[in-house]
């Protein structure tokens, strides 16, 4: 009895595996624009299992679904995929049939594409369980309909020059309607007409050719492609139709091969051990051989370098080892690519020596270039560097700044700059840098000693300061002169754009007499006056030897100007110290003179042939003999001479009327009077007899009685 009831079970699952290998499907088809595609009828077998074939032009096509299910009204569900969606859901027609709308996802990427139906089944029963309870066990039915899309791709290409050249490589664009279905494995072929190369690059398809035989060749290129498509016999293929070019091939020409490096440095290391090189595939070279680099195409050309090909690289470049054995500028020509005498490519680059500075000039302002590297703070100077290879120099200034301008001199022989060194530079000297490395050249950074107008400088002789360049011409000065005192206006030395440096005086003190004779002479080597605060240098000048506060000229004369006379003479020449400077100083002179207006002297004098008038009497005496007048004299100076009396002179004294006439004639009246004389004086330098004329008058002693007197006189200056 049990052994029943297990073959009763085993009957009813082979029933419902039965059931369950049902199709769901009565019929189902694909309609892609106007073509309908049944299963059943548009089937081919792939890897022994049949598939629905159908005709796409876009990747992402729709098509229309239509399907039959084997139980009317119960429709099977369509399961979601990442190949397609179902943009609405299946809709029944009056005929039974069910209609929807699928959008496929990159038909020519992906590998295989399913439609994959399932509906529920009857349910079987299952198996007792411990308590000998039976129950119910729910089915599931699947059909999957495999599919295999199909596409035709086409390749065109339109070449209008059909010239080629032996060697030359040429890139022609190829035309398609469907680039992802071309498969490209970007490989030369070789041995070949012309051997060609496809790839994609620039977002299309580019056929790389490179002819190897002259005449009229013919290019044949075959590829495969990612979906098939049907033969004229039926069957799948994947070759695409092949893409036939004729070409014109001639005999080669040179290629230019672009170098990775446009300068390669010629030194010991360069001609040695050689450096790394890259340069473009010329498609002819061979690994593990040496080229010739010459300046000519002609064979016998002098050796400039030497290529030995090392790899290829993966961007259609080749790795080499160049070692060079002489200079060459892009400006003299190409370098030609030898394999023995014969030229193959040409290409370009230097190959120049290191940079090197062999000489360095500086041009200040105003002046003209000279060795002489030394410069100030705040100055902006040209620097001139000469040496070679100068262009490939990266140089700079460590502490100066570099101010563009519009300088033409740059070659490799010689470069200009503008150099301007910060008013705040602590360096005493400006190196030269090539990059991170330090020359043997640099700017020496001197504080400023150039000669300021002395207008800084003032003198006091007893009115005021005054500055020196003032002074022009004697100063005539009517007083004593207590001392004379020097100061120093040294914030006007130094502006913020305009430095001078410490100023380096010295002065020629000279006294002289009315008379012109020299009466002291002093020499001041050496002042130095230190620009003030207002100076931007001003910490960098302070030091012992700068003069401190005024200099008084009283502290080093042996005579002081207070014990001087009239008419004395200072004389003092205040100059800049030439030994302390590179051009020439300035120079002022400035000359005190101690004037008066008045002189008073006593006066003896000899008035002869006198007319004389006595009070009471109507008539002049007769000329008198002469006479011995000895006065009390003012005399007057010209106000705008230097010690220059004027022609009259007026005094009080006494006359002894006909002292010098011994006659004894009773007519001779010989008397003693108090007088008041003017007399005028001839002006005449260095005369020493003079005649001067006598107006006045006095009072006679002996008669008692007033009297005027009016001649001439002799004047003796001894």
């Amino acid at each position: 009895m049990q052994k029943n009831g297990w073959l009763l079970a085993l009957l009813l699952l082979l029933s419902g595996a039965a059931r369950a290998q049902a199709p769901l499907l009565r019929s189902l088809s694909l309609t892609l624009d106007t073509t309908q595609y049944r299963l059943g009828e548009q089937m081919i077998p792939v890897a022994g299992e049949e598939r629905l074939y159908f005709y796409y032009h876009q990747d992402d096509q729709a098509a229309e679904l239509r399907l039959t299910p084997t139980q009317p009204g119960r429709p099977p569900r369509l399961l979601p995929s990442a190949d397609y969606v179902l943009q609405d859901t299946l809709v029944a027609a009056a005929n039974g049939e069910y209609r929807g709308t699928l959008r496929f996802h990159n038909l020519t990427g992906m590998p295989f594409v399913r439609l994959t139906f399932v509906q529920a089944g009857a349910p079987v029963k299952a198996p007792a369980d411990s308590v000998g309870r039976a129950a119910l066990r729910a089915t599931m039915r699947q059909q999957v309909v495999s599919l295999l899309p199909l596409t035709n791709t086409t390749l065109t290409a339109r070449v209008l020059d059909n010239e080629l050249f032996v060697g030359e490589e040429r890139v022609i664009e190829v035309n398609t309607n469907n680039i992802a279905n071309v498969r490209v494995n970007n490989e030369w072929t070789k041995g070949q007409d012309i051997d060609y190369r496809l790839a994609r690059e620039q977002g299309g398809l580019r056929l790389h050719v490179v002819p190897n035989a002259l005449g009229v060749r013919t290019l044949t290129l075959k590829t495969l492609a990612e979906r098939p498509y049907l033969d004229p016999t039926g069957h799948l293929s994947y070759q695409l139709p092949p893409l036939r070019l004729d070409f014109a091939v001639k005999a080669s020409r040179l290629r230019f091969l672009t170098a990775e490096r446009k300068d390669v440095n010629y030194d010991d290391e360069g001609r040695t051990r050689g450096i790394e090189f890259v340069l473009d595939n010329g498609h002819a070279f061979e690994l593990q051989r040496t080229y010739r680099l010459e300046a000519q195409q002609e064979p016998g050309g002098a050796l400039i370098a030497e290529l030995y090909t090392r790899s290829y690289l993966s961007n259609d470049r080749v790795l080499c080892q160049l070692r060079v054995y002489n200079t060459h500028r892009q400006s003299d020509g190409y370098l030609y690519i030898k394999d023995n005498d014969l030229a193959k490519f040409i290409t370009n680059f230097d190959i120049t020596p290191r940079p090197r500075i062999a000489n360095l000039s500086v041009l200040h302002r105003g002046g003209d270039w000279s060795s002489n590297t030394t410069i100030n703070p705040g100055e902006t100077v040209d620097v001139r560097l000469e040496g070679e290879s100068l262009l490939k120099g990266r140089y700079h200034f460590d502490g100066g700044t570099v101010i563009p301008s519009d300088s033409s001199t740059r070659s490799e022989k010689a470069l200009i700059y503008r150099v301007q060194v910060p008013l705040s530079s602590v360096r005493r000297r400006i190196t030269i840098f090539d990059g991170s490395n330090a020359t043997d050249f640099g700017l020496n950074v001197k504080e400023a000693q150039r000669p300021h107008p002395l207008n800084f400088v003032q003198v006091n002789y007893g009115d005021g300061p005054h500055p020196i360049t003032q002074l022009n011409g004697p100063v005539l000065y009517d007083k004593t002169i207590p001392d004379l005192v020097f100061s120093f206006n040294a914030n006007a030395i130094d502006e913020a754009g305009n430095l001078y440096g410490r100023q380096y005086l010295s002065m020629d003190i000279r006294t002289v007499d009315d008379k012109g004779n020299l009466i002291d002479q002093r020499t001041v080597d050496q002042l130095v006056i230190c620009p003030g605060e207002a100076s931007p240098r001003y910490a960098y000048y302070q030091g012992a030897d700068c003069q401190v506060g005024n200099f008084s000229l009283n502290s080093i004369l042996g005579r002081k100007t207070y014990d001087l006379d009239a008419w004395y003479r200072i004389i003092i020449t205040v100059r800049n110290d030439a030994r302390q400077y590179s051009t020439k100083g300035y120079s002022q002179q400035v000359e005190l003179v101690l004037r008066r207006h008045v002189n008073f002297d006593i006066s003896v004098s000899f008035p002869a042939g006198l007319l004389t008038k006595y009070q009471g009497e109507s008539t002049y005496n007769s000329f008198g003999g002469i006479s011995l007048a000895t006065l009390a004299q003012l005399s007057f100076y010209s106000p705008d001479r230097i010690n220059r009396l004027r022609p009259y002179r007026i005094g009080a004294g006494f006359v002894a009327l006909n002292a010098f006439n011994l006659s004894n004639n009773a007519d001779v009246q010989r008397d003693l009077g108090l007088v008041v004389l003017g007399s005028v004086v001839p002006v005449r330098t260095g005369a020493r007899l003079t005649f001067p004329l006598y107006l006045g008058g006095g009072y006679l002693l002996t008669k008692g009685k007033p009297f005027l007197l009016f001649g001439p006189g002799i004047g003796v200056t001894l």
